[in-house]
């Protein structure tokens, strides 16, 4: 099961270099993805700070409904400091760092902030 970044998605959404790949492997692993409400609020600013709101509405009415959304619960955000001292992740990668070990998922990225976890998390490059 796997956790996508922020990142892949924008990939595809964005039409960006990579955005075939990425659509590819989520297209092969649906009903084994997860998303976490951090990424989906980031996905809405971006599109929205580029006025982009039929595309925003498009990913909410097609890959929302098979997405699973994850939060990190309220108890865990205190860990999100340590995590950034320990990991040297900035707010939005702890955060996805620490819900993919709470649900024991990969974290599937392009991301290479998270290439000095490989020891401890379940990580897929794209």
């Amino acid at each position: 099961m796997y956790l996508i970044d922020t990142n892949i998605f924008l990939e595809v959404l964005m039409s960006q270099d990579n955005s075939e790949k990425c659509k590819i492997f989520l297209e092969e692993n649906y009903g084994n993805l997860y998303m976490s409400d951090f990424t989906l609020h980031s996905i809405g600013v971006i599109l929205f700070r580029n006025k982009k709101f039929d595309l925003f509405e498009s990913f909410a009415t097609d890959v929302l409904p098979n997405i699973n959304l994850l939060s990190l619960k309220k108890e865990k955000y205190n860990i999100l400091p340590e995590t950034h001292n320990i990991c040297k992740l900035d707010f939005d990668d702890a955060y996805q760092y620490q819900i993919a070990r709470e649900y024991e998922l990969t974290i599937v990225t392009m991301d290479n902030d998270f290439k000095k976890l490989k020891k401890e998390i379940n990580l897929l490059f794209l």
